[in-house]
């Protein structure tokens, strides 16, 4: 059976001052009966770690490098974000992709580096709404899925999260069909790929615009193992009810 996550990720958001909310999501949800996490940004990861220790939250990075260390200003190791508090890192997020030019080999690369560091790797695929329209959808996550996801990938170090790019923050969220058939087509791809055995212990996420209000028929979706949560993350109250929802899903 695959434990269900709850994931948040604040991108580019939050001080020190935010820590307050990750002090009242652990006191909300002290004993979850699902996988919580909490993705802050870099500069927060040391004093997130320590807010919720002893909790059932835990704590993982944005992004990291491909190598273990160098001459890489201004970027992180998968070492160093272990070594922070992490224990899980999102990688090849949309945003990532768009803004900093990152290529499924570059993802790949990273992957495989946070894997040997003992990371869970979320590793993020998802279509353009041009892509979308042009019923290109499952040939960009198939090549994603090939492109980005290393061959030593487990159950236990890789989880995927299905992020299509017109979803994002937009409120705009696809019909529960789409999201199903997306699912689907991952947990096919994976099997056949890595074996039944892996193929199925693998967990897939949803996110894109996943509120309190919407989460319960999401995560009714066939193969939707949780959420990869953005805005709704930020407030302890708000992400409390996306979690709520995934526990009454496993009650």
């Amino acid at each position: 059976m695959r434990r269900k996550l709850a994931a948040g990720n604040w991108k580019m958001n939050g001080t020190g001052a935010a820590l307050a909310e990750l002090e009242s999501l652990s006191a909300l949800h002290h004993a979850p009966s699902v996988d919580v996490l909490v993705c802050p940004p870099a500069t927060l990861l040391n004093r997130a770690a320590q807010t919720v220790h002893g909790s059932g939250i835990s704590i993982g990075g944005q992004d990291c490098h491909s190598e273990v260390s160098g001459a890489h200003t201004g970027d992180l190791s998968a070492e160093m974000l272990r070594d922070a508090g992490a224990t899980y890192v999102i990688l090849g997020h949309s945003e990532r992709r768009e803004d900093h030019g990152e290529q499924n080999e570059d993802i790949r690369a990273k992957a495989r580096t946070a894997m040997n560091a003992g990371l869970v790797t979320i590793i993020c695929v998802g279509e353009s709404l041009e892509q979308r329209e042009a019923a290109n959808t499952l040939d960009i996550i198939g090549g994603q899925l090939s492109g980005s996801i290393p061959d030593q990938s487990t159950g236990e170090n890789l989880i995927v999260a299905y992020e299509p790019i017109w979803a994002i923050g937009t409120g705009k969220v696809p019909t529960l069909e789409e999201i199903g058939d997306v699912h689907d087509f991952i947990r096919a791809r994976l099997e056949r790929r890595f074996g039944e055995g892996v193929g199925r212990s693998v967990r897939l996420l949803y996110g894109g615009s996943v509120k309190p209000g919407n989460a319960a028929e999401i995560f009714n979706v066939s193969n939707v193992d949780g959420a990869l949560v953005g805005g709704a993350s930020l407030k302890a109250q708000d992400f409390s009810g996306i979690i709520s929802a995934l526990e009454r899903e496993v009650s």
